[in-house]
């Protein structure tokens, strides 16, 4: 039930956020700001993020709202997956993150992964499309649809980021505790079947 509440505040937030911008009556602004403090506090009980944390992250949200897009870069060696620690939760995903505006998906991957695990590498394959809606994440504020990209390394070495503590090639069955916000448990399995069987086509939801 909890979701169905979370999801019942972004589709307010959503409307509210278009509301605001598109609505030139200064009794609807006021009556759109009272409804996205409303959407706010309902997140907020639902996703443990403080009220001013909140206001932070939809302050620069203008307009019609859209699901955010998020990439995440795949690369298999010796029948491992590439994963780095992330520092703000002390566990481990795909290196990836937000699509920057003008740079494309697979120029975003490429980014990413030198930024978070220092390899230079190319995109060879998309593999799939997630909704995350569809999949066992944690409760969240924004709506994210995520990426994931193959790639091949063909340069750089092992480097920290900014936001990483650690790097690591991780088999199917020994994975790490995983930063479940940004990739699951089903989703990482799932990329293996793509190194077992190569010729799949990629999967979308």
């Amino acid at each position: 039930m909890s979701d169905k509440w979370l999801d019942w505040a972004k589709r307010i937030q959503s409307i509210t956020q278009a509301g605001l911008a598109f609505s030139k009556d200064p009794f609807d602004q006021e009556r759109y700001e009272e409804l996205q403090k409303i959407s706010f506090e309902i997140m907020s009980e639902y996703t443990e993020v403080k009220m001013e944390k909140l206001y932070g992250l939809f302050q620069q949200e203008k307009g019609y709202q859209t699901p955010k897009m998020d990439v995440r870069g795949v690369i298999f060696e010796d029948d491992k997956i590439l994963l780095v620690k992330e520092k703000i939760d002390n566990k481990w995903s795909l290196p990836g993150g937000f699509c920057d505006v003008g740079l494309s998906p697979a120029e975003n991957v490429v980014k990413e992964i030198r930024e978070e695990a220092g390899y230079e590498c190319i995109p060879t394959k998309l593999l799939a499309v997630m909704d995350m809606n569809k999949h066992p994440h944690p409760p969240q504020a924004f709506h994210y649809y995520k990426i994931f990209i193959q790639c091949q390394v063909i340069g750089g070495r092992a480097t920290l980021g900014l936001e990483t503590k650690d790097i690591g090639f991780f088999s199917e069955h020994s994975l790490p505790s995983l930063s479940t916000g940004r990739n699951t448990e089903s989703q990482i399995k799932m990329l293996f079947t793509y190194l077992r069987n190569p010729s799949l086509e990629p999967h979308f939801d």
